[in-house]
């Protein structure tokens, strides 16, 4: 390759194509026309020897080749990006930046209303933007930078990564106010589930790709117990849903329980089995960590979760 004929801005594009993976959308993130993307990449493909992204359908799918550049381009244009604004500020009120972040439904009800509520006040031509997401999303959307940050409870984190603790969870067993079995059954709400009854009233579970089992599962397998599933559901809001209308109970962590318990009419229990308490956190890649921009929106989200 001639790096004397390398322009900078045809790695600005490459860059948008792995995180678009469509030509016009890629266009609108770095401000160029349809027409100057594929003026670059024809440009790019020339110089690397090699077709990049092939057109299926509406998608332009990277090949090994782009796959392989993919993590060195992304990195080279953040410390390029890093290295050029190192000195300035982060101003809120002028700042049009876009942050996104990523979780289940616990954290964006938990966090996205009052921070939306913060970032408003402080930053009015800023836009958050909170993805749906599990942990094993998260290696990829962050070396990519794609996600500002990820929200979630306790993950193997690669090196590169950073950890910041916000608060402790648990999951508590949940059922609609005044559940017949429950009541004949005299356990108040804030008592233990008795194991017997909770391992025999249907349940529903939070699944993202349909397992059966989960970490609560495998406590009572340890004693020898197994629960009735009889429905999955992909977020934590639809299963408190459903346990409002009376036909399942379920487990959630205990502040999105106390967050719907009286908008939705539910009880709210201790679990029959131990289960270890959590520690719910935020995620990012490290090359953010001076960034003073990303070091405000780690503020804003540690207040919001710490009130």
């Amino acid at each position: 390759m001639n790096f004397a004929s390398l322009d900078l801005n045809l790695l600005r594009v490459f860059d948008a194509l792995m995180q678009e993976r469509s030509v016009t959308k890629a266009g609108e993130r770095v401000g160029l026309s349809q027409p100057a993307v594929s003026s670059a990449l024809n440009r790019l493909r020339h110089l690397v020897g090699d077709q990049l992204f092939v057109r299926e359908g509406n998608m332009m799918v990277p090949t090994p080749r782009a796959l392989s550049l993919a993590e060195t381009v992304r990195d080279a244009m953040v410390r390029i990006d890093q290295a050029l604004t190192e000195q300035a500020v982060f101003d809120p009120a002028r700042s049009g930046r876009t942050f996104r972040l990523l979780g289940s439904d616990y954290f964006s009800t938990l966090l996205m209303p009052q921070l939306s509520v913060r970032v408003l006040a402080a930053a009015p031509n800023v836009l958050l933007q909170f993805l749906d997401g599990g942990p094993r999303a998260m290696p990829h959307v962050l070396t990519e930078g794609s996600i500002d940050l990820t929200l979630s409870p306790p993950v193997d984190i690669p090196e590169w990564a950073a950890f910041q603790f916000l608060f402790k969870s648990r999951l508590v067993a949940v059922a609609k106010a005044g559940h017949d079995a429950l009541a004949q059954a005299g356990v108040a709400p804030g008592e233990t589930m008795p194991l017997d009854l909770f391992c025999a009233l249907p349940q529903a579970i939070c699944s993202t790709d349909g397992g059966l089992s989960t970490g609560l599962d495998s406590a009572l397998g340890a004693i020898g117990r197994r629960r009735r599933v009889v429905l999955t559901l992909p977020h934590f809001q639809a299963i408190a849903l459903a346990i409002a209308q009376g036909h399942v109970i379920g487990s959630l962590p205990v502040q999105f329980a106390h967050r719907v318990r009286d908008r939705l009419k539910l009880d709210i229990f201790e679990l029959p089995v131990g289960f270890a308490d959590m520690d719910m956190g935020m995620y990012w890649h490290r090359r953010y960590d001076r960034d003073s921009a990303h070091m405000w929106l780690r503020e804003q989200v540690e207040v919001v979760l710490g009130e």
